[in-house]
């Protein structure tokens, strides 16, 4: 299992030939609170080569539990959510997917990140075998309402995974006009 850094990037299927399905596990803990406390929603969002959405039909989130073609959605819970990726059904039109969480801003609770502890996304086969695994830098994240955790993407014939750890203080506003989608 390769633990990675903000910008570092791991070999998925050139280290793992045959590998196709994927487990992409999110984790993270709220500090209590006797006041509104964060509701985190991940939001998966399948790009084009140009890093924008193909449509709103290739976002994958809580109304939209299953992308349209099938290959990529929301599963049982082993970690605090959970999204399959079954890397043979994605649509050669997809040159990565995108991995965001978001503070749901209709649930009366904290409207940032900064209430948030240990969060971690990481990367398994479908039988739960670890393949990477990364934590997202502490800090205050005050002004933080949407952070990017990682992006699975194509490099020529193979996929690898990417930690990001970038933050939007702008919110799915951000989101949506970053990667061309209604939200």
């Amino acid at each position: 299992m390769n633990t990675l850094i903000p910008g570092a990037n791991a070999a998925l299927t050139a280290e793992n030939p045959g590998l196709t399905d994927l487990m992409v596990g999110f984790g993270w803990e709220i500090i209590p609170s006797r006041g509104p406390q964060a509701e985190l929603v991940p939001l998966a969002i399948l790009c084009d080569a140009h890093g924008k959405s193909l449509s709103n039909d290739h976002l994958v989130f809580f109304n939209q539990i299953v992308s349209q073609d099938g290959s990529v959605g929301f599963r049982d819970d082993r970690d605090v959510e959970e999204i399959d990726v079954d890397l043979a059904r994605v649509p050669a039109d997809v040159s990565k997917i995108v991995f965001v969480v978001y503070v749901d801003p209709d649930v009366r609770g904290a409207v940032n990140f900064s209430s948030v502890r240990s969060a971690y996304v990481r990367v398994a086969t479908g039988d739960n075998r670890e393949l990477v695994r990364f934590v997202l830098p502490a800090g205050e994240n005050r002004t933080i309402n949407v952070l990017m955790f990682g992006e699975l993407y194509r490099h020529r014939d193979d996929w690898k995974f990417r930690a990001l750890g970038q933050g939007y203080s702008t919110g799915l506003a951000g989101v949506a006009a970053d990667f061309r989608i209604d939200l």
